[in-house]
């Protein structure tokens, strides 16, 4: 479960409570690129939503630093 460098910074910030709006505007991407990559998180990481996600992501990956 591998994810791209893009993907893992996306899902960082939705660790640390960001808003898909909030990433759009720090990333300088558009929210629906978010969207879309949130979509691409969660199903690649079989997970329910983006809190689960986040939650799978942690569990698998002790070491990922969030804060």
């Amino acid at each position: 479960m591998k994810l791209s460098p893009k993907k893992l910074q996306i899902l960082t910030l939705l660790a640390k409570g960001f808003t898909d709006k909030e990433i759009a505007l720090k990333l300088k991407i558009s929210k629906r690129t978010v969207e879309t990559h949130i979509t691409s998180i969660v199903a690649s990481l079989q997970a329910r939503n983006r809190v689960n996600a986040v939650a799978i992501y942690m569990s698998k990956n002790p070491k990922w630093k969030v804060l």
